[in-house]
């Protein structure tokens, strides 16, 4: 690529932890720098999840250009390395109109695979994950959880402990290459054909969960336990271990009652929100605004993109 087109082609990146208000903000974005919006809400892509994973309503998806929502079902798998290609792929067209896109969401490492590259990960090791689903089935899960805390702290601390594939992905890299998951997460960055600029949002912890806690009520009363019902003859899919729909798949399972499990979708989407930002405490690169700093995140993004 010429040095012209990665000094004047811009990614700017918006992330934030779920409930935080990314969304009306980043279509305000995308209409004020004329940047489409690529989600990086690694459930939004399943067109089945709409209202458990707060997907833009019609106008809003309506008053901004979208891509990578709703695009795929929970029956395809679809991984970190698949998205970094089909995002590459989908920015070097924008940029033939655009000198500017947005990635918009709260997935870490699918943010990370866009911005940095993920193509160091190891091949995986057919027989080490064998021998790690049998220890998943003979000891349990907490045994590989225990076992990742003790490979790689800070993985462990930043990961979804309730869900055994991103556990069992850790793991395996430990196990595999001696060395911890997280160094790959923080090897140099490949060189992309862009500018990067990283906006985070936040707030006080109180705002954040009150806000997380009436986004789940909304949720309910949008319809959230009717699409639970539907996806459950799929609750064994990987992309359905995701907060809100366990919990409601373990309320029919008899595993407790709806207000219980309520609480639960509440209670897990916090310390979703707080594994956010513990991963991306890390970046150095991301510069801070509350979502009501409209006015001082567009004089940043104008300062950094002259």
């Amino acid at each position: 690529m010429s040095e012209n087109l990665i000094s004047n082609n811009y990614l700017i990146v918006l992330l934030g932890p779920t409930g935080v208000g990314k969304t009306d903000l980043s279509i305000s974005l995308s209409n004020t720098f004329n940047a489409p919006i690529i989600s990086s809400d690694s459930r939004q892509f399943f067109k089945e999840m709409k209202i458990g994973t707060a997907v833009p309503t019609d106008e809003q998806l309506n008053s901004a250009t979208h891509h990578f929502i709703g695009h795929k079902s929970v029956t395809e798998r679809y991984s970190c390395g698949m998205f970094e290609i089909d995002a590459l792929n989908l920015l070097s067209d924008i940029y033939k109109t655009h000198n500017a896109a947005m990635l918009v969401g709260g997935s870490g490492l699918y943010i990370d695979a866009l911005c940095n590259g993920i193509d160091d990960f190891p091949t995986p090791d057919a027989e080490l994950r064998q021998s790690l689903l049998e220890q998943l089935k003979n000891d349990g899960f907490e045994s590989l959880r225990a076992q990742l805390k003790l490979l790689d702290p800070e993985y462990y601390n930043s990961v979804d402990l309730k869900n055994p594939q991103r556990v069992l992905k850790g793991l395996e890299v430990c196990l595999q290459t001696g060395k911890t998951y997280t160094s790959f997460l923080t090897n140099p960055n490949k060189k992309r054909p862009f500018q990067i600029i990283k906006i985070g949002l936040n707030r006080d912890r109180d705002e954040l969960y009150n806000r997380i806690n009436q986004r789940v009520d909304e949720m309910i009363q949008l319809g959230l336990l009717d699409e639970a019902k539907q996806l459950y003859p799929l609750k064994h899919l990987n992309a359905l271990n995701t907060v809100g729909y366990r919990e409601l798949f373990d309320y029919f399972d008899g595993k407790h009652n709806l207000e219980t499990a309520i609480e639960l979708i509440k209670r897990n989407s916090r310390r979703y929100a707080k594994r956010q930002l513990t991963w991306w405490a890390r970046d150095n690169e991301i510069r801070w605004f509350h979502p009501k700093q409209e006015e001082e995140i567009v004089l940043f993004m104008k300062e950094r993109m002259e």
